[in-house]
């Protein structure tokens, strides 16, 4: 009995280990078939005030620095960061960013919708640069069962700071 308990065990722990290593490598550095090292880009959304008063979104893409040990994208002009947690099932009707900021979604999902009823999804990992500051704004739907935990990095007006 306690034979098969102990192989029911490690046999979960093996699954599991398995199942992290599928999730993890998408993330992590490809070499290519040439011997260079190719990286999966990082894209960040960003919200932003049309000259019609909407919010749009687009695609901006991470240009990382190579370093020495690790590469680095620099996001200049941030000078505070808070902790945001929002409940399963919570919408946010129609509303601007207080500031400029990035949004990074830690845990849970979301959804923002834009102007023209564009939807963007939002998961653990996205980055948002929102800049939505005036105008009609966005919505954002907390989706799913758990709560959504967001870093909230706050950006200064004066980028070089």
């Amino acid at each position: 009995m306690l034979y098969s308990m102990k192989s029911k065990i490690t046999w979960v722990i093996g699954a599991g280990l398995l199942g992290l290593s599928v999730l993890i490598s998408p993330a992590q550095t490809v070499r290519a078939v040439s011997g260079i090292e190719k990286h999966k880009p990082v894209f960040i959304t960003r919200l932003y005030t049309g000259q019609d008063g909407q919010t749009h979104a687009e695609e901006i893409e991470a240009k990382f620095t190579v370093g020495s040990t690790n590469d680095a994208f620099r996001m200049p002009g941030v000078f505070g960061a808070e902790l945001h947690r929002a409940p399963a099932g919570r919408v946010s009707d129609w509303h601007t960013a207080p500031r400029r900021q990035y949004v990074i979604t830690l845990s849970g999902r979301g959804e923002l919708e834009v102007a023209e009823g564009k939807k963007i999804p939002v998961e653990p990992g996205s980055i948002e640069l929102v800049e939505d500051t005036t105008g009609k704004g966005h919505i954002t739907r907390i989706v799913g069962l758990e709560d959504r935990v967001t870093l909230q990095l706050a950006l200064s007006d004066h980028p070089d700071r």
